[in-house]
């Protein structure tokens, strides 16, 4: 019996837990009750004694903060979740494809070179940075000779590597023509991901690319299942192949530039998330989709919390996070998964 409805009632506690635990948890702690007597003042209009500091500090600062993590993490899980399954590789995710590095060049291009002369904003510009980078990697693969199965995955995964590369390279070359040492630190801090500047104008745009990736993702839930057996499997169940791989990866390459003008490049979410929910959940993506979406929401509000917390009066790039925690929970499922053969 499939039981991905029960993610629907699973979902919303934990998150409004964890979304209460950004809000609380910081270099100042407030309690949880103090943080949903604001929610409900905001939200519900109701009139709830709480200090002005502590609601400005919680409404203006660390819920929009956390909420925008949850959408990151979520999005980034699901492109991670999408990108695994139809290239087939357990490697596959949008920093290895190469569509991170483009949108960071992108999002650096409009913001430090100009490109554009202020008609073109931070979001449309790491938008077609990512889109220049897919298509540079799929032109790669393709003039690598392609291939069908196997080889074609790793053909794209190689090409993925080559074109981050050179998008690194880019957005590095950037930096250092057009950034003055101030911008570039910022900048570079900004990269390695970054929370500290988001507000809730940003989540005008966060909240609508997570829905969107986690409502394509649930309406292609059996294109996903089937194309994990091949494209020709996928094919042979009536699975419109071309149009289906389109809309994924399209939805893949939005989301990733969207998070990514928001909050930077952030690594190891999308690789190791849904590796580490297959452990859980198992394959099939009517819970795997579910499942990584909530999971990818909570560890990067956890992430946030220590980036926040671990160095007193310091905020660590949340990248800094999620590679310590990624790394060798990454590592760790590919020692368990050898064992288990």
């Amino acid at each position: 019996m499939n039981k991905a409805w029960h993610w629907g009632w699973i979902a919303p506690p934990v998150l409004l837990v964890a979304l209460v635990a950004g809000a609380s948890i910081g270099e100042t702690a407030i309690p949880a009750q103090t943080v949903l007597s604001v929610l409900a003042n905001k939200l519900f209009g109701t009139a709830i004694p709480v200090d002005r500091i502590d609601a400005g500090i919680i409404w203006n600062y660390r819920l929009s903060r956390a909420l925008i993590a949850a959408c990151c993490g979520a999005g980034l899980a699901l492109s991670g979740v999408v990108l695994q399954a139809l290239l087939r590789n357990a490697l596959a995710d949008p920093y290895l494809l190469g569509i991170s590095a483009g949108a960071s060049t992108g999002a650096v291009a409009v913001t430090v070179a100009g490109l554009g002369g202020g008609l073109v904003s931070l979001s449309a510009g790491a938008f077609v940075g990512a889109c220049a980078a897919f298509v540079l990697v799929v032109a790669l693969a393709q003039a690598a000779g392609g291939g069908t199965g196997a080889r074609a995955a790793g053909v794209i995964i190689l090409a993925g590597i080559a074109g981050s590369q050179l998008f690194n390279a880019l957005t590095a070359f950037v930096i250092a023509k057009s950034a003055n040492a101030e911008q570039a630190r910022g900048i570079m801090f900004w990269l390695l991901g970054n929370l500290s500047g988001v507000r809730w104008p940003d989540a005008w745009l966060a909240v609508p690319a997570a829905v969107l990736a986690l409502t394509v993702c649930v309406l292609h839930i059996r294109a996903l299942d089937a194309f994990t057996f091949g494209s020709d499997s996928a094919a042979s169940l009536g699975i419109a192949v071309r149009r289906c791989q389109a809309v994924l990866i399209g939805v893949t390459a939005l989301v990733t530039a969207v998070m990514v003008s928001l909050v930077g490049s952030i690594g190891f979410v999308g690789l190791v998330i849904p590796h580490a929910m297959r452990f859980l959940v198992g394959v099939r993506h009517g819970r795997l989709i579910p499942a990584s979406a909530l999971a990818g929401a909570v560890f990067l509000i956890a992430s946030d919390i220590i980036s926040r917390i671990v160095i007193p009066g310091q905020v660590l790039p949340i990248g800094v996070i999620t590679a310590l925690i990624g790394a060798p929970a990454f590592a760790l499922i590919l020692v368990r998964g050898r064992s288990g053969r």
